[in-house]
């Protein structure tokens, strides 16, 4: 019999396994289909060296304190200063990472009379800042621009008053798609809105420079895009990009950026020489691109499955237990797969997502569909 003050977590867990939705800790090993290190960058020498040099300069490990406080570095600002003019916004705000970054923002620069229209499988850190926010929230079919649009339009006839926040992902962490930016900016613009665009999985791998599907975009006065820097960029924390009167806001109201001890400025030192490898090295992002497609051609011809063509790479299985089961199979070949299920994706939609890096090559993309095929056979519904 286990403890009675900590049976009911004993029986969500054991809940939890029953539905093949328990999760654990494991190690990495095996080639790597499931890092958002994208372009290789997290064990590159640049990084090293960058951060090597930026310790033999005096720039400490850690912060001790808020940036309020006397956490605040140089490091922190110069690279605020360098992914303003990299993305072509007016400031920059570094975050320790787009989990908190996102919860700030939603939390904090949506008001009270306001109306948040998110995607329906947008990041669980924007429902974290929904649920502290004021403003009214509702969700709209995933990549329909008409609904987000008719959304606001129901929200205006029943009396809203202020100003609608339109909250996507430029390229969806699970089913690697790409949401309709163009028209949906166009919507933010007829109704006086914001558009806010999470960049994670599209910094460093699209647009030019890398800087991002949204790279038309930034700029405006009403969107604000977030760059994640522990995807492709291969460091830790994240930064927003926004008008400086919004950066001034969240400096004095967001919580999450107030009471937070600030990123380690080795960190910020390390996210600098990011940026400049992703400006200065264009061929990485070639190669991935190569990668993306040699994948996409080879799923399509062997599984008849649609390529997202971007780098993230969804294999709908359904059932959570056959995810599960294949996914251990192809551990066991040696290739680094997870199973993906609920509540991180829709009921009835467990998967594997296959992640395209330049930690592998076409080579290994070959074998590992090879073994995916035996494993799908062999665990059949």
């Amino acid at each position: 019999m286990g403890s009675p003050v900590l049976s009911s977590y004993a029986a969500t867990l054991g809940r939890l396994q029953h539905k093949m939705r328990l999760r654990s800790l494991s190690p990495r090993q095996g080639v790597d289909f499931t890092s958002n290190d994208f372009l290789a960058l997290a064990n590159g020498p640049r990084l090293k060296d960058a951060v090597q040099s930026a310790m033999e300069r005096g720039v400490p490990v850690g912060a001790a304190g808020s940036r309020l406080l006397r956490g605040n570095h140089p490091e922190h600002e110069t690279l605020e200063a360098e992914a303003a003019e990299f993305f072509g916004v007016e400031r920059a705000l570094y975050f320790g990472s787009g989990y908190a970054a996102n919860s700030a923002l939603f939390s904090t620069l949506p008001q009270r009379d306001d109306l948040i229209v998110h995607d329906a499988l947008i990041h669980a850190s924007v429902h974290e800042g929904i649920a502290g926010s004021k403003a009214t929230a509702v969700g709209a079919a995933h990549n329909d621009a008409d609904a987000f649009a008719d959304a606001i339009q129901r929200w205006r006839k029943k009396g809203g008053r202020g100003r609608p926040w339109i909250a996507v992902e430029s390229v969806y962490s699970m089913d690697g798609d790409r949401a309709p930016l163009s028209a949906l900016a166009d919507i933010a613009d007829r109704h006086d809105g914001f558009l806010v665009i999470d960049e994670a999985h599209s910094t460093g791998v699209f647009g030019s420079d890398g800087k991002g599907l949204a790279a038309d975009l930034e700029g405006r006065e009403n969107v604000i895009a977030l760059h994640t820097c522990g995807k492709a960029l291969g460091v830790s924390g994240a930064l927003l990009a926004a008008p400086g009167v919004l950066v001034d806001y969240l400096v004095n109201r967001a919580r999450a950026f107030i009471y937070s001890t600030a990123p380690s400025p080795l960190m910020a030192a390390g996210v600098r020489e990011a940026l400049r490898i992703v400006r200065d090295e264009p061929e990485r992002r070639t190669a991935l691109q190569h990668l993306v497609v040699h994948l996409g051609e080879r799923l399509e011809n062997q599984f008849g499955i649609a390529p997202s063509r971007s780098q993230i790479q969804p294999i709908l299985i359904g059932d959570n237990t056959r995810a599960v089961r294949i996914a251990q199979a192809l551990q066991a070949d040696g290739f680094d797969i997870r199973a993906i299920r609920p509540p991180t994706v829709p009921e009835g939609t467990a998967r594997l997502r296959l992640s395209v890096t330049l930690n592998v090559g076409s080579s290994e993309i070959t074998t590992m569909l090879d073994c995916l095929a035996v494993a799908m056979k062999e665990h059949g519904k």
